[in-house]
């Protein structure tokens, strides 16, 4: 209680707010690169307390809204193999393949368990050593360890029936992406639990290539609307620089013991994302002296190409082309009781944000 009222104090966030209407520069833009931020700024009603000068907008800050068909594709397919365990976080059993989706595949029979964390996995292959139990490892660098640690402890066990499917990624490669495509983006504010694991080193080439400011925020309306004053300040003042607001957590580098172990194994690759396409070294492969947990081998060869659901502009949002209520599909055809894309079915989705809190 303490927490929430240190950071939702209704005077310091006016005062805030205050402060910051205060601006009179030119109209800026700022997108928030985390589907967490997302959530909180529809929540709280972020927007209604800034001038119409200042504007945020959402990016590609959802794992789950920017993980591809193909991938969704790929886990049914290994799903539909009889001697198959799919081990998989919640937010994944109703995204859509091309055809269909997890969750109607386990109402078919399909053996699709919900797990809180990928040691979970770990335990479910060994209690069921005739099967192959499948991990679908997906997020950014906040989730990336958890799966690593998997991996490694499979492989410290000789567990040879634990596999994972990885479709994580990570954030620079996209935030690089954005920069130097066709949307004019004044600041980011940056993603606080991938930034407590990788701390705020990594965005410094992005400053330095761009000259764009970048601030890593916490996720109460206090951090949101100081973090929206660092980056004005930046603006106004022609500093570009990487700040940290969420500094009870953040720091500059990061959770070492974590970034080493990724490095251990993972390694770079190529990697599409929704919106923005196949982006060099923006997704995290299994080495080779670990792939023997690779999911990747189990796959049937000539997989047909992946379909994106008809009329579905998630692609666009992710990218801050346009909003949800911009989407012909949105609070119509498709909410949260029937998600007809990525960016409604993930409770860090924008078009689910906007539907819950705001006005698209």
């Amino acid at each position: 209680m303490k927490y929430i009222t240190e950071f939702r104090n209704k005077d310091d966030v006016q005062k805030l707010a205050k402060a910051i209407g205060t601006y009179n520069g030119r109209p800026v833009q700022y997108m928030e690169v985390c589907g967490g931020h997302t959530m909180s700024i529809q929540r709280f009603g972020i927007p209604s307390m800034l001038p119409e000068s200042i504007r945020l907008i959402s990016g590609p800050g959802c794992p789950v809204c920017v993980t591809s068909t193909g991938f969704i594709d790929q886990a049914i397919a290994l799903s539909r193999q009889t001697d198959t365990i799919i081990a998989t976080y919640g937010d994944l059993i109703r995204v859509p393949g091309s055809n269909s989706s997890l969750e109607n595949e386990r109402g078919k029979g399909a053996d699709i368990r919900i797990v809180l964390s990928s040691l979970a996995a770990i335990q479910m292959a060994i209690d069921n050593q005739d099967k192959k139990v499948i991990f679908l490892g997906i997020g950014f660098e906040t989730t990336a360890p958890a799966t690593a640690v998997a991996i490694q402890e499979a492989h410290r066990q000789s567990l040879e029936n634990f596999y994972v499917l990885s479709a994580h990624k990570i954030m620079p490669p996209a935030m690089d992406s954005l920069l130097s495509g066709d949307i004019n983006l004044d600041g980011f504010i940056a993603p606080g639990h991938v930034s407590a694991i990788t701390g705020s080193k990594i965005y410094e080439p992005l400053v330095e290539k761009y000259q764009t400011p970048v601030v890593i925020s916490g996720f109460e309306p206090l951090d949101i609307l100081y973090s929206v004053w660092m980056l004005i300040n930046q603006t106004q003042n022609n500093t570009p620089g990487v700040e940290i607001q969420y500094k009870r957590v953040v720091n500059e580098g990061g959770n070492t013991k974590a970034l080493e172990l990724m490095d251990e194994i993972f390694e770079p690759e190529d990697d599409w994302w929704r919106g923005l396409g196949v982006l060099p070294n923006s997704g995290l492969g299994i080495r080779t002296q670990y792939r023997a947990h690779d999911a990747k081998q189990w796959l049937p060869k000539n997989m047909e190409l992946p379909k994106e659901p008809v009329g579905c502009i998630c692609g666009d949002i992710l990218k801050g082309l346009r909003s949800p209520s911009e989407c012909r599909l949105f609070g119509k055809a498709c909410h949260p009781g029937n998600p007809v894309g990525a960016c409604m079915v993930s409770n860090e989705g924008a078009c689910q944000a906007y539907y819950l809190y705001g006005n698209g």
